[in-house]
């Protein structure tokens, strides 16, 4: 079966492509691992417009149905590659194949873990790798954020302001940071900096209460009474089944235009066809509502380059 355009990915940016792209009259399908990617592990975002607080999952739950009432089909498999062949795509998946006129990659970033015992059973329950959505909710407790890099020391300095106390705690014995953050963290009196230390274990029972921290120097451990924890020790970017096909920068992120279009691998010149939106690209800003803007982008103009259209202004589209 054809489609118009295939969206690789269910999060933010995919869900919200599919809404627009079916709202323009094209077949639409998402392939999907999951629904709502990393907001979907949030426990409660306080950031999207329209909510003063909704649980990240439900809030996910939401786009898929608007995506789905628009008239977007939705598979969940994993897609192992896609291919050019002539004016189409093939997007091949763990079971099937699929062509499309147009793709639209949105599959996000992967947080690195901790791999240690306790985390995967504490996610959403006081592990988190998002300190933007979630570290607002708690408020005067006592949390650890794990890492030695800009995101870990912003972080810190956020939590400072939210959480009675901050445990940073990096495995190494210097920074890998700005200086100047690395400065202001060590001013914060709330801020206690645990180097050449790593977390062994994450405890609890319904939420993480403690951890358990080694250090490095003399392998002897502590317990540490916490009420949440922060991995903030990087992202990946899964995009091995495209290269070849796009331009990617030295993270593995997806270059794009303003509009959302991608190049090809070797040369400043536009691959007609493949857009991206959302984590996945070299997009600074790594929100949900970002995300869910970028999809809105990738989807017209994926609209725009089926149907020939060099430039257009679209009108609002707000009614049925």
């Amino acid at each position: 079966m054809e489609y118009d355009v295939i969206i690789v990915g269910g999060g933010a940016a995919g869900l919200t492509a599919a809404v627009y792209a079916a709202r323009r009259k094209m077949k639409t399908l998402i392939i999907t691992m999951n629904i709502g990617g990393q907001a979907s592990e949030a426990t409660k975002i306080e950031n999207y417009p329209g909510f003063l607080g909704v649980n990240g999952a439900k809030l996910m739950t939401k786009f898929q149905k608007q995506a789905m009432k628009s008239g977007a089909e939705i598979v969940f498999d994993e897609v192992k590659e896609v291919k050019e062949i002539g004016d189409r795509y093939t997007v091949k998946t763990s079971s099937k194949e699929y062509t499309t006129k147009a793709v639209i990659l949105a599959f996000g970033k992967t947080p690195r873990s901790l791999n240690i015992p306790g985390e995967e059973i504490f996610k959403g329950m006081g592990v988190s790798y998002c300190a933007t959505c979630d570290l607002p909710l708690f408020k005067d407790k006592t949390v650890a954020i794990v890492g030695g890099g800009n995101a870990a020391l912003d972080a810190a300095l956020y939590g400072s302001k939210i959480a009675k106390k901050v445990y940073l705690i990096h495995r190494r014995d210097e920074f890998r940071g700005f200086e100047d953050l690395v400065g202001q963290v060590k001013k914060k009196e709330n801020v206690e900096l645990l180097l050449s230390y790593v977390i062994t274990e994450i405890k609890g029972k319904d939420r993480v209460n403690s951890i358990v921290v080694q250090d490095l120097k003399t392998s002897q451990t502590k317990e540490l009474q916490v009420d949440g924890v922060f991995v903030e020790i990087g992202s990946e970017v899964k995009t091995d089944f495209i290269k070849g096909l796009i331009k990617v920068d030295e993270k593995n992120q997806i270059i794009i235009t303003n509009n959302c279009e991608t190049f090809y691998p070797d040369r400043n010149e536009i691959r007609p066809g493949i857009f991206a939106a959302g984590d996945v690209t070299n997009t600074p800003f790594k929100q949900v509502v970002v995300s869910g803007g970028e999809g809105c982008k990738a989807a017209l103009q994926a609209y725009n380059y089926i149907h020939g259209i060099k430039q257009v202004l679209f009108t609002a589209d707000w009614r049925k």
